[in-house]
């Protein structure tokens, strides 16, 4: 069993940066596919961005070239750094993890971009 924990969210202006983390419990980090996914009120939630157990990187179109995600195998996190935020950012970020046979999700951390 997986359990993941996030933080980092917050009030950011437009053009700001954060950085949200997520820390995952219980064995095999290193073999799970991580991700992180967003759902903005009243939408679905989508994928913004994954990493392979591997390291291979995945991003949504609209966050390419502004988000980085990484992972830190020796301590079981993942990162997400948000740079030139936009209010269309704004949504609750939630951590993923999969491998072979189950997925698991964060609780969900909120960010919110507005002037």
């Amino acid at each position: 069993q997986v359990q993941l924990v996030e933080s980092g969210g917050g009030l950011v202006q437009p053009g700001g940066s954060l950085r949200l983390s997520c820390a995952a419990s219980g064995s095999g980090f290193s073999r799970n596919a991580m991700a992180w996914y967003r759902q903005a009120p009243g939408k679905q939630r989508d994928l913004v961005a994954s990493i392979t157990s591997g390291g291979s990187t995945n991003y949504a179109d609209s966050v390419k070239g502004r988000f980085t995600i990484s992972r830190d195998n020796a301590k079981n996190t993942v990162s997400l750094q948000m740079n030139s935020l936009k209010p269309e950012d704004t949504a609750v970020y939630y951590c993923y993890a999969a491998n072979v046979f189950q997925i698991f999700w964060g609780q969900g951390t909120q960010v919110t971009v507005s002037s």
